[in-house]
């Protein structure tokens, strides 16, 4: 992969160029996938998973032509959801029959919905890690005609000197206590057992290999070698268990685009994970594994220059989710030379920029810039665009274009 400064800057020229030839104004940010870096990626990722189906994250890019894209390349099958009204309207659209929807949903709307549709309800498993969870759905329905699937999530945490790293998800640890959840689902009229997961987050969605953090890179390593080796031995521990409680647990889905090798290749896991790899936000810059392709942008015009050291856009703000810091920040990208400044950073409605790159603007040109996170940049526009070679070959609606709300 290229960052190299000759690299930045003709993608300048290609993106202008695009912009410059598309027969109708864009308004701004214009957000742009490059296909041809996409599908690269989804190359990669099916390599990566050496034969482990991948199901697609929604999440990291709801834009639905994209999931569609990535539905259709080697490697990838079905859908995990983020939330069970995307889950709907994507069996609904007909994107995908398959969906796993990855967090426990308490929307009283939707799931009042999965429950009045046979189909839906056929095509879409919910994410439990609770009885409470169950008792939701049957507090919305006077029948159990239609059996609502389910799939249960197992804490993948680490437990390391004494702490617990990893995402905080779900509260089940021991084989013990999901047996019994996974029991009362089979027993309990109008649910089926759709199988498990477990997210191993330390793993997927920590970068290990940061300039100029060698020391912290080398802990993060040393966090992902044992979280791997702990997983290994829980989830055979927890799928023999399983199988004996209830019979065939269904799909083992795990992993991310950060662990997709090491998820693949524990025997029990049936299918991974994989949404952020596709667009190579700035977070996966840092990882020595693999080095996604940059594929999402999103272009901002210069609208001042207050003094010749400093060019501003506007807007440019889009600020990542997680714990806040400089990397939750878009890096302005191409063309190259620039960067955001400390007191002012990214901006809601301006952002002043400087460095070398600075003083070749004028006012009028675009600049572009990487989000850290994958999705969530595509929540704050009505359409992408769509890159193939030098033009745009396209512009498709989002998750909010679409009305989608997350």
């Amino acid at each position: 992969m290229q960052h190299s400064f000759v690299a930045r800057n003709r993608l300048a020229a290609r993106l202008a160029a695009a912009v410059d030839a598309w027969p109708e104004p864009l308004g701004t940010p214009i957000a742009v996938v490059d296909l041809d870096a996409f599908d690269a990626n989804a190359a990669d990722l099916a390599r990566r998973a050496g034969g482990t189906p991948i199901r697609v994250a929604s999440k990291s890019l709801r834009v639905p032509a994209l999931i569609e894209r990535a539905l259709g390349a080697p490697g990838f099958s079905g859908v995990l959801a983020y939330t069970l009204a995307e889950a709907l309207w994507l069996v609904e659209q007909d994107i995908s029959h398959d969906v796993l929807v990855a967090y426990p949903s308490l929307d009283r709307a939707a799931l009042a919905s999965l429950v009045a549709s046979p189909r839906a309800a056929s095509r879409i498993a919910l994410m439990v890690d609770d009885v409470a969870h169950l008792d939701a759905v049957d507090a919305l329905r006077s029948s159990t005609a239609v059996p609502v699937r389910v799939a249960i999530d197992i804490d993948a945490g680490l437990r390391w000197a004494g702490q617990a790293v990893g995402p905080r998800r779900s509260p089940l640890r021991d084989v013990g206590s999901v047996v019994a959840l996974a029991r009362t689902i089979a027993e309990r009229p109008g649910f089926r057992l759709a199988g498990v997961m477990t997210y191993e987050g330390q793993v997927a969605g920590v970068p290990d290999a940061v300039p100029g953090a060698r020391a912290r890179s080398a802990v993060v390593r040393r966090i992902k070698k044992a979280s791997i080796e702990q997983l290994v031995v829980r989830r055979q521990a927890i799928a023999e268990a399983l199988t004996l409680a209830v019979g065939d647990i269904g799909l083992w889905n795990a992993g991310g685009t950060g662990s997709l090798e090491s998820s693949a290749a524990d025997p029990v896991v049936s299918e991974v994970s994989a949404g952020s790899g596709l667009l190579g936000p700035t977070l996966f810059d840092g990882y020595g594994a693999f080095s996604p392709a940059p594929a999402a942008f999103f272009g901002v015009p210069v609208t001042r220059r207050p003094d010749a050291a400093t060019a501003t856009v506007h807007g440019g703000g889009l600020i990542a989710s997680g714990p806040t810091g400089a990397d939750r920040a878009p890096t302005p990208w191409a063309p190259a030379g620039l960067r955001l400044t400390p007191l002012e950073g990214a901006g809601e409605v301006q952002t002043p920029l400087v460095g070398a790159g600075a003083t070749r603007l004028a006012i009028g040109d675009l600049v572009w810039l990487r989000h850290a996170k994958s999705g969530e940049p595509f929540e704050h526009v009505a359409q992408v665009m769509l890159l193939q070679g030098e033009e745009f070959v396209a512009a498709v609606p989002t998750y909010r274009g679409q009305g989608l709300v997350s």
